[in-house]
């Protein structure tokens, strides 16, 4: 790596892991591939640890990004579903070759106890 590479071109990952991994993006994600279109009540009352601030800024984002497709009908009182775009769904394969990789969960936790004991 020379003094002007940037992270990106050291590993291409990176930006990868900062769209898809940043800390909502996977349960929003996965409500709305396995539930389908929601509204943003259906959305919060599914991943109840997020806060109504955080929740409409990630869907923002993954709206930006193209993972979320927002539709507004414009109704009395105003409707706005949420639904996963063909982007979003193409990080299936990715997201089913972690599901399997959790598996190893267990050998990380013994890592861990193993490391700490050594710390004390």
């Amino acid at each position: 790596m020379t003094e002007t590479t940037t992270p990106e071109e050291a590993c291409p990952v990176a930006p990868v892991v900062d769209i898809v991994f940043s800390r909502w993006t996977t349960p929003i994600l996965w409500v709305l591939n396995e539930y389908g279109r929601q509204r943003f009540v259906e959305l919060a009352g599914r991943i109840t640890t997020i806060t109504p601030k955080v929740l409409t800024q990630r869907l923002r984002q993954l709206e930006r990004d193209g993972l979320v497709v927002r539709t507004y009908h414009a109704e009395v009182p105003p409707r706005v579903e949420y639904e996963i775009s063909e982007l979003g769904r193409s990080l299936g394969p990715l997201f089913a070759s972690l599901s399997a990789w959790s598996v190893n969960l267990p050998r990380v936790a013994a890592a861990r106890a193993e490391y700490d004991a050594r710390a004390r």
